[in-house]
């Protein structure tokens, strides 16, 4: 096969995902298992992968899958046990406080706070979190799910305390041979690293700074009774507001102080500015935006999750402190268990682990109960009861809730998950073919020549499309990314950072990160309208993101490091 033909096939997988989801409007537990057994068709067929290599790649995502659905269940946990305690009504109750604006309440809660646990947890944590806690507010839950995937944008390249630059781009390229250039020349491998950070921290900066308005703006033309732009667009000066209060910070922490915490910084900043400039009505429009009443809804926009009033009739008040403090405490234990290295020791020693699943060579995966976002959310909800004073009898209903809940999730991610690693570890093979990604990403890089620039975020966004993670992509194609900039005399440090903010933009539009959200409000089935409606930004995103690239190579003719040492 020709070589075309080869990356013409890499993009059935994502091709069939995408017109099953969104053209047929299939549901994602139908849709999945028919993309999974094409995807290990072609990898048995086409890329000559052993049947071994395939089954080990399945394993590999099982178990990738059950550290997800660990996640999933811990957020749905947290969230149902805060219904059973009365804390979802002392929440409720303090919005009205701030305001009773839900696109105010979208800044804040799913923008800024979503931010926050993004910084300092990843993975989907933010929109499995932020989620459920918007239904509870009184958010659609299609909605819901469609705000919360929109986090997964400008914050994503520095989440989980930085682990897609620290961990993706210096895993994903040949820190050895680039050290060696460098160090010739005068330079280091650290003066390039710090360059790539502060390159994607103001990338993400410029283009993040009207995401929180494009978010606002696609909730209420969605979401609103007038279907409006104009709507969604009457808060512009205080969306717009709300974006720079957090990216001046995140941008400045990226450039001074490294990829650890641009996205918490950004986020406490934020909220810190916002939270009482709305409480003042500063800069918010005199017309108060809601969601039409709830018996309108259509039956696409209603999920599972149901929070009623009538659930916590009887208990005791919370006040709004005490409501807040299991996700203030959410948020504390996520950081520590990040950045304290004898509790982060601790909580990695116990792991459950497969090297070299059947053999197979860099095939292997683990699971961490106790490091993962869900093991210490349970610790959080374990807090939570002895806390809020809860009884034996709503700690089960809790518990029971949620068990139901997950078994959804966990059908179509055993077909999704395995799907991606088939793809991914698909550079091992008997016709010394590179990976699918690989092959998909030179066929776009081979087509466009010198304007390569403005797609390479769209080639991140690709990679992260496919593994629904922005540290995958980079360790899949920041190589590709830095080769790519070489040949044409350009940036390296500049064009892996382009990879690293697509790979954060595609994480809005990738499916077991919908799916993901999606099980935590009880919607499993309309992953498609939600990706209908999530590729507008990300279009946007990785749009902005290449037209800046283009201006960075073409207009300002930045150079880094290696160039100056070549």
């Amino acid at each position: 096969m020709t070589d075309t033909t080869l990356a013409l096939l890499a993009f059935v997988p994502l091709v069939l995902a995408g017109v099953l989801l969104i053209g047929f409007r299939m549901a994602a537990r139908t849709a999945m298992p028919v993309v999974f057994v094409v995807t290990a068709l072609i990898g048995l067929f086409a890329w000559e992968m052993t049947f071994n290599r395939i089954l080990a790649s399945t394993f590999q995502g099982l178990i990738l899958t059950v550290s997800i659905l660990w996640i999933i269940f811990g957020a749905i946990l947290l969230l149902n046990t805060l219904k059973h305690s009365g804390g979802i009504t002392a929440i409720r109750k303090g919005f009205s406080g701030i305001s009773p604006d839900r696109r105010v309440q979208a800044l804040i809660v799913a923008w800024l706070f979503g931010c926050f646990i993004e910084g300092a947890s990843g993975f989907g944590t933010p929109a499995a979190v932020a989620a459920p806690l918007m239904v509870a507010l009184g958010f659609p839950a299609l909605a819901a799910v469609v705000v919360g995937m929109m986090i997964q944008s400008t914050p994503v390249s520095f989440g989980a305390v930085g682990t897609p630059i620290v961990v993706g781009v210096s895993g994903g390229l040949d820190r050895a041979g680039i050290t060696e250039a460098l160090e010739s020349g005068g330079s280091s491998w650290e003066v390039f690293f710090r360059l790539v950070t502060s390159e994607v921290a103001i990338t993400h900066g410029i283009v993040g700074v009207l995401m929180p308005l494009i978010m606002v703006v696609v909730m209420v033309r969605f979401f609103g009774a007038n279907r409006s732009w104009k709507e969604g667009l009457s808060i512009t000066p205080f969306a717009i507001f709300t974006g720079v209060c957090f990216v001046v910070p995140y941008m400045l922490a990226g450039v001074l102080l490294g990829p650890e915490f641009p996205s918490m910084i950004g986020a406490m900043v934020g909220l810190a500015i916002v939270v009482p400039a709305a409480q003042k009505g500063f800069l918010i429009p005199r017309d108060t935006w809601d969601f039409p009443d709830a018996t309108s809804w259509p039956d696409e926009w209603i999920g599972k999750l149901v929070i009623k009033t009538e659930d916590i009739v009887g208990k005791s008040p919370i006040t709004t402190l005490m409501g807040w403090v299991p996700y203030v405490l959410l948020a504390v234990f996520l950081v520590a268990s990040r950045t304290i290295e004898p509790l982060k020791n601790a909580l990695t020693s116990l792991s459950l682990g497969w090297t070299n699943i059947l053999g197979e060579s860099g095939v292997s995966g683990s699971i961490e109960p106790l490091y993962l976002p869900g093991g210490i959310i349970l610790m959080v909800v374990a807090v939570t009861y002895f806390l809020h004073r809860m009884n034996a009898r709503e700690m089960s209903a809790a518990i029971h809730e949620s068990t139901k809940t997950i078994f959804g999730a966990g059908f179509v991610l055993i077909f999704t998950i395995p799907m991606v690693r088939i793809l991914i570890n698909s550079g091992v093979n008997a016709a010394d073919l590179v990976s699918m990604p690989v092959a998909m990403a030179q066929f776009v890089a081979d087509g466009v020549g010198g304007v390569y620039p403005f797609f390479a975020p769209a080639v991140g966004g690709l990679g992260a499309f496919i593994a629904g993670s922005n540290t995958v992509s980079n360790l899949m194609l920041s190589d590709f990314q830095f080769n790519v900039a070489q040949q044409l005399g350009l940036s390296t440090a500049m064009m892996v950072a382009l990879q690293a903010v697509g790979a954060a933009a595609g994480n809005m539009i990738a499916i077991h990160n919908v799916v993901a959200a999606s099980a935590t409000v009880g919607l499993l089935g309309r992953e498609g309208i939600t990706i209908r409606k999530t590729i507008l930004p990300t279009i946007y995103y990785l749009v902005f993101a290449g037209i800046i690239g283009l201006v960075a190579f073409y207009v300002l003719g930045i150079a880094d490091p290696l160039l100056r040492a070549g």
